[in-house]
């Protein structure tokens, strides 16, 4: 069982690096990294991949009840989240492979983008500490940086409503990005929400409204 969470927090780091990097290559405009990112998330599926059979194969074998089963339920579905996660990055680097050699993000906006990618990384990083430490107060402040996360993707409409003068193509870009950025944080706390699960035995209210 601790291997399984180990495993997963080990991905989730992954996730983490590998939305940094798309962060990278979307503001450079490089795609050496775009490409890093790419093979991040080709790593994040075989992984899941591996950790799903070794619960399929515990849950064939030793037949877990109480704590034990939780554990399997929660591996399964955290997996799915963060190879979610690592999908999520990889569109992040294709919105920069697909306006390169130019830049996605306008000049003005490359402050909030960063913000946003800088919240998604720490709540990564955050979700897997939390699959280490089983702390359940700890799973549940993520939902300090979530809230951090949607007042920035809330300002970034905003600017796009308020005679954006970049073009119908960058808004479109710029509107996917912020969306992708929430979605990633938003499988973050699904992580933690997954730690309070297996400490507790049932899943915080707000959990299925997250992913809705």
């Amino acid at each position: 069982m601790t291997a399984i969470r180990g495993a997963l927090a080990d991905m989730t780091d992954t996730a983490a690096v590998a939305m940094e990097r798309a962060t990278v290559a979307l503001l450079g405009a490089d795609l050496t990294v775009a490409e890093a990112v790419s093979a991040l998330a080709v790593q994040l599926d075989t992984a899941r991949r591996v950790v799903e059979d070794q619960t399929y194969e515990v849950l064939a074998l030793q037949q877990p009840v109480a704590s034990d089963l939780r554990t399997m339920v929660m591996a399964i579905k955290v997996g799915g989240d963060i190879h979610r996660m690592g999908t999520l990055a990889q569109h992040v680097s294709k919105v920069a492979v697909r306006r390169y050699p130019g830049y996605a993000v306008p000049d003005s906006q490359f402050p909030l983008i960063r913000k946003m990618g800088d919240v998604a990384v720490r709540m990564a990083q955050s979700a897997g500490a939390v699959l280490n430490s089983t702390d359940a107060a700890d799973a549940g402040r993520l939902s300090i940086d979530d809230d951090a996360m949607d007042g920035l993707r809330r300002t970034l409409f905003r600017t796009l409503l308020d005679d954006w003068p970049h073009g119908v193509e960058s808004a479109i870009d710029v509107a996917l990005l912020g969306r992708y950025y929430e979605r990633f944080a938003d499988h973050a706390v699904a992580i933690a929400d997954g730690v309070v699960y297996l400490v507790t035995g049932e899943m915080p209210k707000d959990h299925d409204e997250k992913l809705i």
